[in-house]
């Protein structure tokens, strides 16, 4: 048994069921002790056109049942060496983009200050900046 989250398999819990989360991992409220997090950002409050990119996360959380633990054509199991989590979504403010901006950097320093790679989920166009501030004041080293 691996010491790593592993996700929930089709032979334990049918795959229209269980946990509604990237790849059926298990949930944790923050990034201690991860490697990787996956996170969402449901927001489209900076789209003037086209809305519905909120939707993102959770519909890529639930496309993502089907997605298997390892690569069979490149033998590539990352859940074999890397713990990983789904820590939810970063809880945006609706109506103002700026603040909404705000709380993302500040979700952000907090998940980096544990040496944690987020793997987020979006969304709009807008979040990219608030999470390379937060990635410009972190100590982590970025390839």
């Amino acid at each position: 048994m691996s010491e790593f989250n592993q996700p929930l398999g089709g032979n334990t819990m049918p795959r229209f069921a269980g946990p509604a989360t990237m790849m059926r991992l298990p949930t944790q409220e923050n990034a201690q002790g991860l490697d990787a997090a996956f996170i969402g950002i449901p927001m489209d409050i900076g789209t003037s056109n086209r809305p519905g990119t909120r939707l993102g996360p959770r519909q890529i959380r639930d496309e993502s049942r089907m997605l298997r633990p390892y690569n069979m054509a490149t033998g590539a199991a990352p859940f074999e060496s890397l713990q990983v989590a789904d820590i939810g979504d970063v809880p945006i403010n609706t109506f103002h983009l700026p603040k909404s901006v705000d709380i993302i950097t500040a979700f952000y320093d907090d998940v980096l200050k544990h040496d944690c790679i987020p793997l987020t989920l979006g969304g709009e166009h807008t979040l990219t900046l608030p999470i390379l501030r937060a990635m410009a004041k972190s100590t982590a080293r970025w390839g």
